[in-house]
């Protein structure tokens, strides 16, 4: 293969000259190449559009690093060493991507199970035993025995008062105590409900008023948040379920879901979207709604959910009365509701394990039960950007594999190995590098199997990054 003095071009540089006008341009064209080179690699039709001239700088940069005699070129990042003296056989392994080369509006909605390892159901619940009257106005709930190093907090399940009834302190603050339950109401309240509103209000029921004439609400709630790090983004709509137990011969087997398949207008206020929770399964990948929350007249419905806070908040009125199993006569006797609360003013009433054992399926102070059942899925969406790597004709069709080339007969560098390579030069690609400006290698893409290039193929690899 004969070689060549002309050392490579910027690409920095060609675009600038580019920029700055046909005179310019053709300067800095003549001023780097032979005639031969000139109309090889930029005859007048290629300096056209920038696009078309900075493929053929790389082009032609790709033959010089094949065919020159050394040297750094006008570009420094350029294999050589300066002083003309035999270098590694490379070939151009650098092309800078154009607009036209990028896509990023792409975006996809993903659904994964919600617990760790994208489980999308948990049975196992486990909180630590060393929770004391103060930490436990909410508990941590894991997915393994607290004990376990790679145990991890899946959500959160407390109970919030309005009045500060089931935590120690008063309104007067004279007894020592932080009245948690109430402090947890209003920060609930502050992060959901509207400037203005004092209490929340559940579906079905028709709340009152107070005595300075704003509507009243449920004075209490428990709450069941998510871990911010399992949930990701946010909760999907329409793809939890969780079962609740009682002390009541009746109260087993509750089951609540949320409503948004049943709802064509999704009510949206400062938390972004609501639904309301129901009793209901959605086993087998059919959504059964056992009772309406329009319907829930009496207690209201059984909770809201907010899915982009990765928030449910159950009606504890709700919950106290047997919910959907609540009847009249022997049934409502035998019925002591699903959760049984204290509210007593100045006593911690331990209330959030109270929420724990109903949601484990546990008796009343067992740190574990195996018995529960809460699926749940998160859903999030995933931005995405393709790069396509184009491998025209001339490019990329040598290797810098030491093996790829060998000497000739005078001590030569540039013969091929393989001798039918010689007029016809061939190479595979396995795998695609993205570097930033700074010629930093920032990903690589792997092929997932070798193709073939060549002067008579070309090739577009797709690399899409998700984030």
């Amino acid at each position: 293969m004969a070689h060549t003095n002309s050392k490579p071009m910027s690409v920095t540089s060609a675009e600038a000259a580019f920029d700055n006008g046909a005179d310019r341009l053709n300067a800095f064209i003549s001023g780097r190449t032979t005639a031969d080179e000139r109309s090889t690699y930029f005859p007048l039709f290629v300096r056209e559009s920038k696009e078309d001239f900075l493929r053929a700088v790389g082009r032609f940069n790709e033959y010089i690093a094949n065919h020159g005699t050394g040297g750094g070129g006008d570009n420094p990042d350029q294999e050589g060493n300066g002083n003309g003296s035999d270098q590694p056989f490379s070939a151009t392994i650098y092309k800078q991507f154009l607009d036209s080369d990028i896509a990023s509006t792409e975006k996809t909605t993903v659904s994964s199970g919600l617990f760790s390892d994208g489980a999308a159901s948990l049975s196992g619940f486990h909180f630590s035993p060393t929770l004391g009257d103060v930490s436990a106005s909410y508990v941590p709930v894991y997915n393994k025995a607290t004990s376990d190093s790679t145990a991890q907090v899946q959500f959160a399940v407390g109970y919030a008062n309005y009045g500060g009834s089931g935590s120690i302190g008063n309104t007067t603050k004279t007894t020592a105590g932080n009245r948690e339950t109430a402090a947890l109401y209003r920060q609930f309240r502050n992060v959901i409900l509207g400037q203005g509103t004092e209490k929340f209000q559940f579906t079905g029921k028709t709340y009152g008023t107070v005595a300075n004439g704003d509507s009243d609400g449920q004075d209490d709630f428990v709450f069941i948040v998510f871990n911010r790090a399992q949930m990701r983004e946010k909760v999907d709509p329409g793809n939890w379920e969780l079962h609740l137990s009682g002390s009541g011969k009746f109260q087993s087997g509750l089951k609540l879901i949320d409503d948004s398949s049943a709802t064509t207008n999704t009510t949206i206020n400062s938390a972004n979207r609501v639904f309301n929770v129901v009793s209901g399964s959605i086993v087998g990948g059919t959504t059964t709604i056992k009772t309406a929350a329009s319907a829930e007249t009496t207690y209201g419905a059984p909770g809201l959910f907010y899915p982009d806070l990765g928030i449910i908040l159950l009606n504890a009125a709700w919950l106290k009365s047997g919910g959907q199993l609540a009847g009249t006569g022997a049934v409502a006797a035998k019925s002591s509701g699903s959760m049984v609360f204290s509210t007593g003013t100045n006593t911690f009433g331990d209330n959030a394990k109270v929420a724990f054992n109903s949601i484990s399926h546990s008796v009343a102070g067992a740190g574990k039960k195996n018995a529960g059942y809460f699926a749940a899925r998160r859903e999030e969406e995933i931005s995405s950007t393709s790069y396509f790597a184009r491998a025209h004709n001339q490019e990329f069709n040598f290797s810098s594999n030491p093996t790829y080339e060998t000497t000739d007969s005078n001590n030569q560098r540039g013969a091929f190995t393989q001798p039918t390579f010689q007029g016809d030069p061939k190479a595979y690609i396995t795998q695609v590098g993205l570097y930033d400006d700074s010629r930093e290698l920032l990903a690589i893409a792997k092929l997932s199997q070798p193709v073939l290039k060549s002067f008579s193929r070309e090739a577009v690899v797709k690399v899409k990054l998700d984030f």
